[in-house]
């Protein structure tokens, strides 16, 4: 396909684009957003595209991987990290707790042993705990992605030998 085909089935599939944008996104203003980002990506990636595969399939599969990358953003952007010294707390509900000194003194022990953790360990623990992704650390630590996975994996492992004598049901 040349570059003038290849430019006039993109236009050609603008309406079902528009649709589809508009499902993804359930509004109107985002789904232009979308369709106008969508349309750029295709065109930089015009070289990438194979004669023998479905166009239209393929066009569909950036928008929706743009969408979902946005969105993954946008997740990330509003995720708040509460930066006071408790930062480590597991944040149990007293309600889970229901007044047992017992599960009170271990939760503190949990917290007490997270907190002793070195802080090359403690950090990528608490965002992995906090609910970040793997390459989500690495890219907020500025760091390789085989280091965090170490760092989180011997945080779990000093963490294990640390509260060895609990048994939790």
């Amino acid at each position: 396909m040349d570059k003038m085909q290849f430019q006039q089935s993109l236009v050609g599939l603008q309406g079902h684009m528009m649709n589809f944008a508009i499902k993804l996104t359930a509004n109107r203003d985002d789904a232009l957003d979308l369709l106008q980002d969508t349309t750029l990506k295709v065109l930089d990636n015009q070289e990438k595209f194979v004669d023998n595969v479905n166009f239209a399939g393929w066009v569909m599969t950036i928008m929706r991987n743009i969408f979902i990358n946005n969105y993954h953003k946008v997740v990330r952007i509003q995720s708040i990290v509460d930066q006071n010294e408790d930062l480590y707390n597991l944040n149990v509900t007293n309600d889970s707790i229901s007044g047992s000194p017992d599960k009170i003194y271990q939760i503190q022990e949990v917290t007490k042993a997270v907190a002793g953790l070195n802080s090359e360990f403690k950090i990528p623990f608490s965002l992995y705990l906090n609910g970040y992704k793997y390459h989500e650390i690495a890219e907020k630590l500025d760091l390789p992605l085989g280091t965090v996975k170490s760092r989180i994996f011997f945080a779990r492992r000093e963490l294990q030998n640390a509260l060895k004598d609990y048994q939790y049901v």
